[in-house]
């Protein structure tokens, strides 16, 4: 179940991409290539599976240095308490992390979810936590060493430049990976200094978190629906086991959740004996047009604040990406194509937390490949447009 480019004929390039959208793209294509060699790095070091880059950059980054209380925790993330707890209730039940009370006492009532984790709780890595935070911290140089050899060094200086010119205008304070759960109530202002020493994806990462914010200022529906789901939906009914493929998302990000209830109809597969087929409401459809008037409106007001040439330059950056080709196909799939030993090769692993390989781990394998397969195939057509972090996958795309 290899999974390998495919040719040059099968690529296409959207240029009516957003900004947004692009953003988006590029930042899942780098965590797809830097999580690839995280967990061929963690298999060698005994730890099977893996943990996406946007662990690291949001909680264990914070805890090389030892203990760490948990809400000092969520203060340095720049999260809300609720979503730190949640994310270190999975970090415990898959062996990173460890939280003890002041007594310290057994095993928690809540073990391994976010349920119960008080916020004067201590927060301790464990042999394998310690092993990944060993690992991580080379790596995304490692990748920007090999995307400046893959698209040319001028290419990627232009793009970090380009972002550096909009991050560094920006007066809030942002997490350095992008949070797919609800943001922190209130942003620091942001602190003097550039933004030289910030990674790609730190960089990429803040410039959409902060054009996040902004939509969701007025749109009644978040930027991560509007962006995927709502995007793909139409007036004619779909079969739902299609929306996966057609966002790019996981079946469990891309579900019919009680959020997108609202703006869709589901109903019954009229050709098939089970399954749903699911199309656009009234709703769904006003949500959809807000959407994309709000990106026009959101990228030229980003001209106004910041420049019509910066980000046009931007822009130019991030697409360039996607223009390039040599004779195998898009030379940012080459980075898609994962390592073997990888799960996304076809390679089985325990699903994390477990020992044995059971039914999901397998399914979630055969997600993975199939993920896999499109992304490389047309990367502009099939990368998500929003990223959505999947727990199942450690929190990755």
């Amino acid at each position: 179940m290899a999974v390998q480019a495919n040719s040059p004929a099968l690529a296409h390039v959207d240029t009516s991409h957003p900004l947004s959208a692009l953003l988006s793209q590029v930042l899942v294509a780098f965590t797809l290539e830097l999580d690839n060699e995280f967990e061929c790095r963690m298999l060698e070091a005994g730890h099977p599976g893996t943990l996406s880059l946007v662990v690291w950059a949001n909680v264990m980054r914070f805890l090389t240095d030892g203990p760490v209380l948990v809400r000092d925790l969520a203060k340095k993330a720049l999260a809300a308490d609720n979503a730190v707890r949640f994310q270190l209730g999975c970090l415990e039940r898959w062996g990173f992390v460890l939280l003890q009370a002041d007594s310290g006492l057994g095993r928690r009532e809540g073990w391994g979810s976010g349920r119960g984790i008080r916020l004067d709780w201590t927060v301790r890595l464990t042999n394998r936590g310690l092993a990944a935070c060993r690992i991580w911290p080379p790596l995304g140089g490692l990748i920007e060493r090999r995307w400046e050899r893959r698209f040319g060094a001028d290419e990627i200086r232009n793009l970090r430049h380009a972002l550096q010119d909009v991050a560094e205008k920006l007066d809030i304070e942002l997490p350095h990976g992008l949070q797919s759960w609800e943001v922190a109530p209130r942003l620091p202002p942001r602190a003097a200094g550039n933004c030289g020493e910030l990674s790609l994806p730190t960089l990429l990462s803040g410039l959409l978190m902060a054009f996040r914010l902004e939509f969701e200022r007025e749109s009644p529906v978040p930027l991560e629906l509007c962006a995927n789901t709502l995007r793909v939906l139409g007036a004619e009914p779909i079969r739902a086991a299609e929306i996966p493929r057609l966002t790019g998302a996981s079946l469990e990000t891309s579900g019919v959740g009680w959020q997108i209830k609202p703006y869709v109809v589901v109903e019954p597969d009229p050709a098939a004996g089970r399954g749903k087929v699911i199309r656009l409401s009234p709703r769904g459809m006003t949500a959809q047009r807000n959407y994309h008037a709000l990106n026009e409106t959101i990228g030229k007001r980003w001209e106004e604040r910041f420049g019509k040439q910066a980000i046009g330059r931007l822009c130019d950056a991030l697409q360039g990406l996607f223009d390039q080709h040599d004779e195998d196909g898009p030379l940012l799939a080459k980075g898609l194509v994962p390592a073997p030993g990888t799960v996304r090769s076809g390679d089985l692993a325990p699903a994390l937390g477990r020992r044995s390989i059971g039914a999901a781990a397998r399914q979630r394998m055969r997600d993975l490949v199939a993920q896999t397969e499109a992304f490389i195939s047309d990367p502009a057509g099939a990368l998500p447009h929003y990223p959505l972090w999947d727990m199942n996958r450690g929190f990755g795309p």
